[in-house]
């Protein structure tokens, strides 16, 4: 039996929309408040299926970074032109400075305290390979951020902080350290003070197109709206399953406070697979994926002995060796990956825009990535 609304709420929440946005993280939110701002006059929603938002949003490491060197050179071994990689790097540095501009610094916890690619003794040819691009990179990343000398060799720092079996450091300047949850609470709020309309524990079942508008059917009502705006990143392969999309679980653990902790700044490892920043005097440590891309491959939330003991290991042998901190946190989050590095930001159907796939960079290019998707979206209403 359908749920009985009255005129009040049919009138007022549930009148047909211009836009509405599935997906209530970074990427959605952001989408929502471009295009506002871009037509004041468009009716704007968001449905959100869960009661925080569900991917990784709110469950990121939230590092402001867009590429470490071995990261860098990966990708180009994976299939990417260099102009392809530039297009995405550009995406992921615009991205972090939409970010910031649009709510300020203060506002998220804004640290610019650079980022760390650690090498461990056994990844000696990993990290020569990375020394030796260090120019190459950035020679070819100075139009986009304005800096020629981004990277730089920095194994001095490694007594500093005190790290464990490791041999080299390659520093990028340009990289900082938001908190992920300020973030988001300042992002709803900007969206709600646009008149954004943010329904939230609202799944959604079933989208029926029609001539002029498409009818979304939820667990909680169902939505009339003329354009619709799908951002559901790793989930958006249960309503178009034709979307090239691999989903990624990234697991995390946060210790308790720990004195007189020396590590400050967003430190990668093992081309990435693995990251750690401080939190404060916490440390927050994820990745671990690569152990097991098969069982990683889900959309299912949770943690497993295999990474979590892996994680622990790498704390207590190279981040703070002969430490054994307590963990207050453990949790996952759903990243999207793919066939291709560039995220898909096009129109699916007649009506129902996508922007999607962020290949583990949803900080970095997520607020490009909504305001690009909401200028197809406003053009076409």
């Amino acid at each position: 039996m359908e749920k009985s609304f009255s005129f009040w709420e049919q009138e007022r929440f549930l009148a047909r929309f211009d836009v509405l946005v599935i997906g209530g993280g970074l990427v959605g939110l952001m989408a929502a408040y471009q295009t506002k701002k871009q037509n004041s006059a468009l009716r704007v929603g968001v449905i959100e299926a869960g009661f925080l938002p569900t991917g990784a949003s709110t469950k990121n490491a939230g590092f402001a970074c867009f590429g470490s060197i071995s990261e860098l050179i990966d990708e180009l071994a994976e299939g990417s032109s260099e102009a392809e990689l530039l297009a995405v790097v550009e995406l992921r540095w615009k991205g972090l400075q939409l970010l910031r501009s649009i709510l300020g610094d203060e506002i998220i916890d804004y640290e610019p305290l650079g980022g760390f690619e650690m090498f461990k003794s056994d990844q000696a040819d990993l990290a020569q390979k990375s020394l030796d691009q260090i120019g190459h990179f950035n020679s070819l990343l100075s139009d986009i951020t304005g800096s020629n000398d981004i990277y730089r060799p920095a194994s001095e720092k490694i007594k500093e902080w005190g790290l464990g079996n490791t041999d080299v450091v390659i520093e990028n300047k340009l990289e900082g350290q938001i908190d992920t949850g300020k973030m988001m609470l300042a992002l709803i709020r900007r969206v709600q003070e646009a008149g954004v309309l943010v329904f939230t524990n609202c799944r959604v079942e079933q989208i029926e197109g029609g001539a002029s508008a498409q009818i979304i059917h939820t667990n909680q009502a169902k939505f009339s709206s003329r354009k619709i705006i799908v951002a559901t990143n790793a989930f958006s392969g249960s309503l178009f399953p034709e979307l090239n999309i691999i989903p990624g679980r990234g697991q995390v653990l946060v210790t308790e406070p720990i004195p007189n902790l020396k590590i400050r700044g967003a430190f990668h490892y093992d081309r990435g697979y693995y990251y750690f920043r401080n939190v404060g005097d916490r440390i927050l440590l994820g990745g671990g994926r690569n152990l097991d891309f098969n069982k990683e491959q889900t959309t299912e939330f949770g943690v497993t002995d295999l990474v979590q003991n892996e994680l622990e290991k790498l704390l207590t042998e190279v981040i703070l060796p002969g430490q054994k901190p307590k963990i207050d946190y453990r949790w996952s989050g759903i990243m999207a990956f793919g066939d291709e590095l560039k995220p898909i930001i096009t129109e699916v159907i007649p009506g129902v825009y996508a922007a999607v796939r962020c290949n583990g960079m949803g900080v970095a290019m997520g607020s490009q990535m909504g305001k690009l998707v909401a200028e197809l979206v406003v053009e076409s209403v």
